[in-house]
């Protein structure tokens, strides 16, 4: 039954007149004791420069290379409508209550017309002034007189805690419309360079070459920048403007505590408003902060009390003026505050607050400063009238506005401290915590939301980090880990990245002090992603691998496959070759062996290496190596094709080219049909390739077993998926190769329906060979095997031994030898093309084993 529009649940019945039995009762009272369907975990998919990132906050973040159907338009600019309606949704909320009188803007009409000048020429101003010196409230005037200065309008940014580059992201997100949409760093930059606004950020907190870098990146618009004198100064080469902003005069003081207070002073208040100017340098704040003393002062004189002489519901004596000021005797007279009071007025007006203002200033306190918004005050004070505190707050200057948010006015938490409202402070952050993880995991909670309170949020992670111990039960978890990794995601939706980082940090640091291994892995394995996205290879292969070193230990596959994937899309952005498909740390990736562009094991075909000389056709040959010796070794042909997986189709569509021409001249050099002796078969150039384990160079052992000794390999008879050839059992051999018997019982050609590989070295006659024995010496070959290579069993019905010595000088030419299919998810293996011919090591006489 609906709480607000009851049907025919009302009356106990539905459609058939009688209530269903299984249905629980729907109480509103008892609503929450029920059993409920567990929410789903919230996932945001956005779009980070070429990367689409899915944000999965149970197994960790999953990133790949955006498909074109998913990639967004080129944003579009915001109406003057959508820029008003953002402006109003960035100011900080009003306190609730009655409406409380805007006090004027004194002694700055100079200053703001001077700025009001410079920025309609296109100059970029500074303003400096010390804290509460009035720089917020003259920027909200400036920002007016400025509105149709500009074509995109005016842009109120607060660089409080923000970098270069997060200002940067900010002004792209107040400017255009583009949602779940991060550019990378070159688009950025190329959307911000046509802004023509108005820029008025509060605030700022960098100076030098990051405040040049935000200037020059935004050429078009014009820039009123407010900080403090302890900000960092521009460069000595900034085309910036200086304006400094000095307090009020003594009649300016007097006139802003007049206004605050609403009535006129009298002479002892004007009196001790003079010291007060002369102590606090006519800084505004002050004065604002001491109207509130007055007017507390003013409530306590009139309170019911006052009128007991005459009677509650009697009226004053005549004689009496209604508005004499309340030092003349009449009622009670409460002395002024002294000027340590009024020169740091915190502790006073604190105690005359409510309870939950009170409470409010705690929690304030133990946030380093960050008031929570007041939607937060009811949950957090237990007060279901607590959020009438920011009124109260507001109303005595304890607090200013910063950005969409409150905080501690400038002072107020250094005098808090000292009057005992840091007492209980860790029991204050994880109080916050608490609440806060309840809250941004709720699901109707957007992650722009949570982005509004990431600094109260990261103010209570800051203070509950260092305090982490290992839990002492299984089921009791660090609260400072479940804050992170329940706010972490929320941050990443929302694009709040700088937060996300800080909320990562945090949470790995706290995992790693509580001895929650799962939860390192999780927080590692986000900041790889983050460290990609930002395009931070080296760091995000260092975290990925931690990450995925963690989760091996804890066997958690579905995460280990996540960060195996993205360290194939690391690796895939740096160019660099996973050996054998593993990473650095040892682990193998399947799923990223078909993917990535790299050398085939058997070597590299001739097509893609240096010219041979003429007549020879010539076969790069290869050994695998280690990742950091890779460029010393590996020839200049095999680094045309280890790149990217961008050369993957042209590698694959030259190894097959290359695998039909080795066969052609393969036929047309060993197509003699005599019966000569198979010594005179034997040519000067045997198939080599450099050992793995020696530095000899000898000839391609043949794999026994299979049924077949003969020493014959298999040719490759299917493409891979990377256009190569690898071994197979299908009768069917290649196009180009001969499937006809031969005579020869030495194995030179093709026998047993088995095709020979393409082999590029011709068959000699004695006369011409360069060894001084004869043809039909019995001394052992001098030919050694491969170890690099790995030979396919032929598949012949019977083996045919060679029974006549030869000999065989082992030189260095070369050979065609055709990689062999790579496929994703299992070991590589590589069948290696010799001729048969060519002895095996160790074997006397050189026969073919």
């Amino acid at each position: 039954m609906e709480p607000i529009n009851p049907g025919p649940e009302k009356y106990g019945h539905d459609d058939d007149g009688q209530a269903p039995r299984s249905r629980p009762p729907r109480d509103p009272l008892t609503a929450d004791l029920g059993q409920h369907t567990p929410a789903l975990a919230r996932t945001v998919q956005l779009v980070s420069g070429d990367f689409l990132l899915t944000v999965n906050p149970v197994d960790g973040s999953e990133i790949e290379a955006c498909p074109p159907g998913e990639r967004p338009q080129r944003p579009t600019k915001f109406s003057a409508t959508e820029r008003a309606e953002l402006a109003r949704a960035a100011q900080p909320p009003v306190p609730p209550g009655p409406a409380q009188p805007r006090l004027p803007l004194l002694e700055r009409q100079e200053e703001r017309e001077r700025l009001v000048r410079l920025l309609a020429r296109g100059r970029s101003v500074r303003l400096t002034g010390p804290a509460g010196s009035g720089r917020t409230s003259l920027l909200e005037a400036v920002a007016e007189d400025c509105a149709d200065l500009a074509p995109d309008g005016v842009v109120r940014l607060s660089g409080y805690r923000r970098t270069a580059s997060d200002l940067l992201h900010d002004l792209f997100a107040a400017v255009y419309n583009a949602p779940l949409h991060r550019p990378e760093r070159d688009e950025l930059l190329e959307l911000v360079h046509g802004i023509g606004a108005v820029v008025v950020l509060d605030d700022v907190e960098i100076g030098g070459g990051a405040l040049d870098e935000l200037l020059d990146a935004t050429p078009e618009c014009a820039f009123l920048i407010a900080a403090t004198p302890d900000v960092p100064a521009p460069s000595t080469d900034s085309l910036l403007e200086e304006v400094f902003l000095s307090g009020l005069d003594r009649s300016g003081g007097l006139e802003l505590l007049e206004r605050a207070v609403g009535r006129v002073l009298t002479e002892e208040e004007s009196n001790w408003a003079g010291d007060l100017w002369f102590e606090s340098e006519g800084l505004p704040l002050r004065f604002m902060q001491a109207g509130a003393l007055l007017r507390h002062r003013d409530q306590m004189q009139a309170d019911e009390d006052a009128f007991d002489e005459f009677g509650v519901f009697q009226d004053a004596p005549v004689d009496v003026p209604v508005d004499a000021p309340f030092d003349t005797g009449v009622g009670h007279d409460v002395p002024l505050p002294s000027l340590a009071e009024g020169a740091a007025p915190a502790a006073l007006l604190a105690s005359r607050l409510s309870e939950w203002a009170r409470a409010t200033l705690r929690f304030a306190v133990a946030l380093g400063g960050e008031v929570p918004h007041q939607t937060h005050l009811p949950a957090l004070v237990d007060d279901t009238h607590a959020d009438a505190a920011l009124a109260e707050l507001a109303n005595c200057a304890l607090v200013s506005p910063v950005g969409s948010r409150y905080r501690l006015a400038a002072g107020v938490q250094a005098q808090l401290e000292a009057a005992g409202y840091a007492d209980g402070l860790e029991e204050q952050a994880r109080t916050a915590a608490r609440h806060y993880t309840w809250w941004a995991g709720h699901p109707s909670v957007t992650p722009e939301r949570v982005c509004a309170e990431a600094d109260a949020v990261l103010a209570a992670l800051t203070v509950l980090v260092p305090l982490t111990t290992p839990p002492l039960d299984e089921q009791d978890e660090s609260i400072a880990v479940q804050l992170a990794r329940t706010a972490a995601p929320a941050f990443a939706g929302g694009l709040h990245w700088s937060a996300w980082e800080r909320a990562l940090r945090a949470g790995a640091e706290a995992s790693r002090l509580a001895d929650d291994v799962g939860e390192q892995a999780y927080f590692h394995h986000e900041l790889g992603i983050l460290a990609l996205c930002d395009g931070q290879l080296d760091r995000a292969r260092a975290e990925l691998e931690a990450s995925i070193g963690l989760r091996g230990a804890l066997a958690d596959k579905r995460g280990t496959v996540a960060g195996r994937r993205a360290l194939a899309l690391v690796a895939d952005r740096s160019g660099a070759v996973l050996p054998g498909g593993r990473t650095a740390a040892g682990e193998e990736v399947p799923d990223a062996r078909h993917e990535e562009s790299a050398s085939p094991p058997g070597g590299v075909p001739a097509a893609f290496g240096l010219p041979a000389p003429a007549g020879e056709a010539s076969t790069l040959v290869t050994n695998r190596v280690e990742p950091g010796l890779a460029s010393k070794r590996v020839s200049v042909a095999g680094r045309l094709v280890s790149g990217t997986r961008r050369n993957l189709v042209a590698a694959g569509a030259g190894a097959l080219l290359a695998a039909v021409l080795g066969t052609v001249v393969t036929l047309g050099a060993t197509s003699n049909n005599n019966n000569d002796t198979p010594s005179e078969k034997v040519g000067v150039n045997p198939s080599a390739s450099q050992g793995g384990q020696d530095d000899s160079l000898g000839a391609d052992k043949a794999k026994k077993g299979g049924g077949s000794d003969t020493g014959v390999v298999t040719v490759p008879t299917d493409p891979g998926p990377d256009g190569t050839y690898g071994t197979s059992d299908d009768p069917t051999p290649p196009a180009g190769t001969s499937r006809q018997p031969s005579d020869n019982p030495t194995g030179t050609k093709s026998g047993g329906g088995t095709s020979t590989s393409p082999s590029k070295s011709a068959s000699t006659s004695p006369s011409k060979s360069p060894s001084p024995t004869p043809s039909k010496s019995t001394s052992p070959s001098s030919s050694t095997s491969p170890t690099g290579s790995t030979t396919s069993p032929s598949p012949s019905a019977s083996p045919t031994p060679s029974t006549t010595p030869t000999t065989s000088n082992s030189a260095s030419g070369p050979a065609s030898s055709i990689p062999a299919s790579t496929t994703a998810g299992a070991p590589q293996s590589s069948a290696a093309s010799v001729p048969a011919s060519s002895g095996a090591a160790g074997s006397p006489g050189g026969s073919v084993i």
